[in-house]
């Protein structure tokens, strides 16, 4: 892991030149919530793009500016654009970012396409969050989040620790074969149906060997998802550091495409429909019944905590806290995204509804990280956010 005091030492430069400061992110997952926010805070952006992917960011949300610097329409000032987004580690690609002053935001697609040993270790940019919390998110890991969540003493599914113990629904959790961002997630009831499920999957490609055996199988969880999008400042002086942001919620395909069927055409699938996917197609928002809100911030104020105790110097930013609500309203955390989580694009602009409530203007994610960027660099705390 990189020497904090080097990213330090790095992020002090930044200060002689405030004005040209802009915000950086990998254009993929979360990069246009990133953006917008940054715009929205004064900021100019800089988008790292992929050859065949970068039209989004290149052109069709691109800014424009007056003669003046004011923004008139768009959201992304800048892009670089890759072959690969990894060529991003290369070291003259990074000086370039070091020299154009850019704090750079972690997303999901930075991990998923680039090595974390290279982001650990070798990738010399001020990066707003937490840089040692991002391999926690690999459920492969030892100390992935399901060891920072016993550490916090927070609910989560129960594990099941072979096939042959399924005596009611599981989920069964291993990656897609071939969409490297996606999951390649099943339900089964018994050890046949694991079997059965398992076998078709394979063969249609969907899933490896290899990652089945390394699977993680939980108990299923039967209740509605909500995706807390929470964020913590180490630079708040007053008020609670622990903020919620906001609440999303995800539209997967096969799934939701299976649930609008009625019974008897669900019984009726071809062999190869049958089992759905869970691959992430877009989000929708949505709020809590007030009286589980406190609920939400004790969860959260526990794995910041944790974070705070074993991965020093803790949480940074906004982290995403994905859960389910049983019938007895009791949270299971299933996931755990150290950073912009992934559905915060539907708040781009409009704002978080809890967060448009708290600072009294609209407050999506992006927005929130580039509001932290501005305190910071106003109480000359620019080192507290990044690492």
């Amino acid at each position: 892991m990189i020497d904090r005091k080097e990213i330090k030492e790095i992020v002090e430069g930044y200060y002689t030149h405030a004005d040209k400061i802009k915000v950086g992110t990998i254009a993929s997952h979360s990069g246009l919530d990133i953006c917008d926010g940054a715009v929205e805070e004064d900021f100019r952006t800089l988008a790292v793009c992929q050859a065949g992917r970068e039209k989004t960011y290149t052109e069709y949300f691109r800014a424009q500016r007056d003669h003046y610097g004011e923004i008139k329409r768009g959201i992304v000032d800048e892009t670089v654009v890759y072959k690969k987004y990894n060529e991003i580690l290369l070291p003259r690609n990074q000086q370039k970012l070091v020299d154009e002053k850019v704090l750079f935001v972690p997303n999901r697609s930075f991990t998923s396409y680039c090595s974390i040993d290279e982001i650990e270790d070798n990738f010399r940019v001020p990066m707003v969050g937490s840089r040692n919390l991002l391999r926690s998110e690999e459920r492969s890991e030892q100390q992935s989040y399901y060891w920072i969540l016993e550490k916090a003493g927070l609910p989560f599914p129960e594990k099941i620790e072979s096939p042959r113990d399924i005596n009611e629904l599981v989920m069964v959790k291993l990656p897609h074969a071939v969409k490297k961002l996606e999951r390649g997630f099943f339900t089964a009831s018994s050890y046949k149906e694991y079997q059965e499920k398992s076998e078709a999957l394979i063969k249609q490609g969907v899933i490896t060997r290899e990652a089945l055996e390394n699977a993680r199988i939980e108990r299923y969880v039967i209740g509605p998802v909500f995706n807390l999008d929470m964020f913590y400042s180490p630079i708040e002086p007053k008020m609670s550091k622990l903020e919620l942001l906001g609440i999303d919620w995800r539209f997967e395909t096969s799934l939701d495409g299976h649930v609008r069927l009625p019974a008897p055409q669900q019984m009726a699938l071809a062999p190869h429909q049958l089992t759905p996917e869970y691959t992430v197609c877009g989000h929708n928002s949505a709020t809590l019944r007030e009286s589980l809100l406190e609920k939400v911030f004790e969860m959260g104020e526990k794995y910041v905590k944790a974070t705070q105790e074993h991965y020093a110097p803790g949480i940074i930013g906004p982290f995403c806290l994905q859960t389910c609500v049983d019938k007895d309203l009791n949270f299971y955390i299933y996931d755990v995204a150290p950073r912009v989580g992934g559905g915060t694009n539907v708040h781009m602009s409009v704002g978080h509804s809890y967060g448009n409530s708290l600072w009294r203007r609209p407050m999506s994610t992006g927005r929130r990280l580039a509001f932290e960027i501005r305190r910071a660099l106003e109480l000359e705390k620019l080192d507290m956010i990044v690492t």
